[in-house]
């Protein structure tokens, strides 16, 4: 696990478009799975940037977003999809079927998780994973639980979780209860993992992270782990509360 630690959030989501963008242009069809929330909108801001003025090329690159509230239409404007198109996807040339983001309004939920997967096994599998991390360790969806599903599934959040997500709605009652998730496993299959973390909120999270040698899932962050790829890229407030 490599880890770095910059002065601010700028400075934190300019090193990790550094990444992003060495690697689309070292590999111009890259898969990218991508996140959502806060925390990489001023990654996506750089790769906007580096796309309008470097001539960042967008083409041939495909994306999977990890996860999708249920029940939400994509012209929600608290939706995934929502999110995705304002803070990256129409500000560069990706064409739309190269897109990828969970159907929370599928008619077989279940059924349509199953062939997510496919569709992320069809494409290659993906190479640069992007990640946030909840205040309770979640990655994804992925609460802490007894058990945690390998693939893409229906979950259940948090209360915690939903009042954590409420600031993108009118109210806490609007929070979707349920959503699609991309898995542990799914994330784990992933060439390469790029995590992020900024705020004296997260620090808590991160230091469990970097000092503990187990996994469990009450902590699905700790899975990282097992990976043999991951970057973490937090901080100074968030590494040093």
């Amino acid at each position: 696990m490599k880890i770095f630690v910059e002065k601010d959030y700028e400075a934190m989501s300019k090193k990790a478009a550094e990444i992003f963008i060495e690697a689309i242009k070292e590999k111009p069809n890259i898969i990218l799975g991508l996140a959502t929330g806060s925390t990489p909108i001023g990654l996506y801001k750089e790769l906007i940037r580096a796309h309008k003025e470097e001539g960042l090329d967008f083409s041939k690159v495909t994306t999977f977003n990890l996860d999708e509230y249920i029940g939400l239409s994509p012209d929600h404007p608290s939706s995934y999809e929502y999110f995705m198109r304002e803070e990256l996807f129409n500000h560069i040339n990706i064409p739309r079927e190269n897109i990828h983001i969970p159907d929370g309004l599928a008619e077989n939920i279940e059924e349509y998780c199953k062939k997510y997967d496919e569709m992320i096994d069809k494409a290659g599998g993906i190479d640069i994973q992007l990640l946030g991390v909840g205040e309770n360790g979640h990655i994804a969806f992925n609460e802490p639980d007894e058990s945690l599903s390998l693939g893409t599934t229906i979950v259940e959040l948090t209360e915690n979780t939903i009042e954590v997500n409420s600031r993108f709605f009118q109210s806490v009652e609007e929070v979707p209860r349920t959503a699609i998730s991309m898995g542990i496993g799914s994330i784990l299959k992933a060439k390469k993992i790029v995590l992020l973390a900024n705020g004296k909120r997260k620090a808590p999270v991160i230091k469990k992270l970097l000092s503990t040698d187990r996994v469990s899932t009450k902590f699905p962050v700790s899975f990282l782990l097992l990976h043999p790829d991951v970057t973490v890229i937090v901080d100074e407030e968030a590494y040093n509360g």
